[in-house]
């Protein structure tokens, strides 16, 4: 059996989790005895990026993902603090190797439209994640859970009606897996693993989640979207919890620059700002004390180095790549530029990942000074003259500043030339995919909390996996480490692999710094995926 250090309740065995569920509050805001609300319940934030899609099946990217988790509810959600607590399924058993799970479905769970939410609805959306012709980018994230033929239909040998998931009746859904996965129930608090309407998907095709169209399970209802500038949803009469959901309204704006995002929440424009401008932390916390926050976020910020087949031959030379990476002062990046408690990041998972004991990376414990002389003796040794390449990054001045800076020090202290590149988030996204880029900002949050969810990225001919970087003992590893009794020793040696040969090149592991309009309540700071659901805010009366 996988070792599984995900949290304290998803240690249990099955029946002891379903028994845990049952006894959970299911209750939405909690708001204390004596506490007196405001008359206005609408919560506003702000997002760098329209989210690419509203469909659960083809999100991506953290925007997008806000937005579903408002609209749609799967079996399992999050609490405060990250753990496992009942969305749709009421609990769920696991038999003895972890190859089966079963989730009983609350009998009072509807969709926007009224109908129920039975089994058949999940069945119907991760068989749809799951087939080719959805052209999900997150199909991969199906075969990554275990279940049974996954593999096989997303590489098109198979029907997706041969996905190892069943609808025993309306309330019981039973998903089968290839092989064990403790942290299995964990996984289905993923986006991709909500719920979809099939009659609606059916009906309007692309156009369903149009909101004239769209029929969503969540705690919010879609109204309005006006591209590259807001949306909003209302609250869901339909919803379960109806009667404990406070916030009636969530508003998003979608502002590319955050320095005119910060001017525009001090203005009180809207409740969250996240992130706060790069180096703007201190004095916001100086300033803001009871609205500036700074907590541990399981992300990691890495650059991706093209090593297609059409790609700078220089960029596929493992020693290139290394000088690259060894030339970049991270300290100077999280401690001069950014100044909100990031790390430097030497390897790629990051060190608050539960259960993750970190590698000990050779260059991590080199000074400045010995970094830079090894990185100009390896680029000298690799025998390319006047190198230069394009570095693409979406929208956003953090992503710029630190663009120019780990440009400067490429070309400094290498004789590198960097062209920036910089191109809107769907723009952006579509040339990531398709290799167009030479070297690439990138960031990946996690989607569980266990280090697998970071290493399997890179595995060959993952899509996430932008740059095509490949190695088959990398591979081999993480797939021993799928069924190991203990992987730490499967992930750290990945790590080393991966540091040796530079398939990507880590540059800071996050923190979520922001601002929240303190009368807003219920945000979960504890939470280090950042997975927050607006049905458990409330907003205060001023004093």
């Amino acid at each position: 059996m996988r070792h599984r250090a995900i949290s304290a309740a998803t240690r249990l065995s099955g029946t002891a989790m379903a028994a845990l569920l049952a006894a959970s509050p299911l209750i939405a805001a909690d708001v204390p005895e004596g506490v007196e609300l405001a008359e206005d319940q609408t919560f506003s934030y702000r997002e760098l990026d329209q989210p690419a899609s509203f469909d659960p099946q083809l999100v991506e990217g953290v925007p997008g993902a806000h937005v579903v988790q408002q609209l749609f509810e799967g079996l399992m959600i999050q609490d405060d603090q990250g753990e496992l607590i009942p969305g749709v399924a009421t609990g769920y058993e696991g038999n003895e190797d972890n190859t089966e799970f079963t989730f009983t479905l609350r009998e009072d769970a509807r969709w926007s439209n009224g109908d129920p939410v039975t089994a058949e609805d999940f069945v119907y959306a991760w068989r749809r994640a799951a087939d080719p012709a959805t052209a999900s980018e997150y199909a991969w994230f199906v075969e990554l859970a275990g279940i049974e033929n996954a593999a096989e239909i997303i590489a098109g040998e198979a029907d997706p009606e041969t996905l190892g998931v069943e609808a025993v009746d309306d309330r019981t859904f039973r998903v089968s897996l290839s092989e064990p996965k403790p942290y299995f129930p964990q996984m289905t608090a993923h986006t991709t693993f909500a719920p979809t309407h099939r009659a609606t998907v059916e009906e309007f095709g692309d156009a369903w989640t149009d909101p004239a169209n769209i029929v969503s399970n969540g705690a919010y209802v879609l109204q309005n979207v006006q591209l590259n500038e807001y949306w909003n949803a209302t609250k869901n009469p339909e919803y379960w919890d109806a009667d404990n959901v406070v916030i009636d309204e969530v508003v998003s704006y979608i502002i590319n620059d955050t320095s005119q995002a910060l001017t525009r929440w001090e203005a009180g424009e809207f409740d969250m700002l996240e992130p706060v401008p790069a180096g703007s932390y201190p004095r916001l916390q100086e300033q803001y004390p009871d609205a500036a926050h700074s907590v541990p976020r399981l992300c990691s910020y890495y650059y991706e180095v093209n090593q297609r087949e059409d790609a700078p031959e220089a960029l596929r030379d493992p020693n290139v790549r290394r000088a690259l990476s060894l030339a970049i002062d991270r300290s100077v990046i999280t401690d001069q530029l950014l100044q909100g408690g990031q790390s430097p990041a030497f390897f790629f998972t990051p060190e608050a990942t539960a259960g993750f004991e970190p590698p000990e990376i050779d260059y991590a414990s080199m000074s400045q000074a010995e970094r830079d002389e090894e990185a100009s003796r390896l680029i000298e040794e690799a025998g390319y003259d006047d190198l230069s390449f394009d570095l693409l990054y979406n929208t956003d001045e953090s992503h710029r500043q630190i663009a120019t800076v780990i440009g400067q020090m490429w070309r400094q202290k290498l004789g590198v030339d960097i062209t920036l590149v910089n191109q809107e988030w769907a723009t952006y996204l579509d040339n990531k995919r398709n290799g167009n880029f030479d070297i690439a900002r990138s960031a990946w949050c996690g989607d569980y909390n266990e280090a697998s969810t970071f290493l399997d990225t890179l595995g060959t001919d993952i899509p996430q996996n932008s740059g095509r970087w490949s190695n088959d003992e990398f591979d081999n590893i993480l797939s021993d480490a799928a069924t190991s009794e203990d992987p730490q020793q499967n992930y750290q040696q990945a790590e080393q692999i991966l540091s040796q040969e530079m398939g990507i090149l880590p540059i800071y592991h996050y923190t979520n710094t922001f601002l929240l309009e303190p009368t807003l309540k219920g945000f979960p700071l504890g939470n280090v995926e950042n997975n927050w659901y607006v049905k458990d805010f409330y907003r205060i009366a001023e004093e």
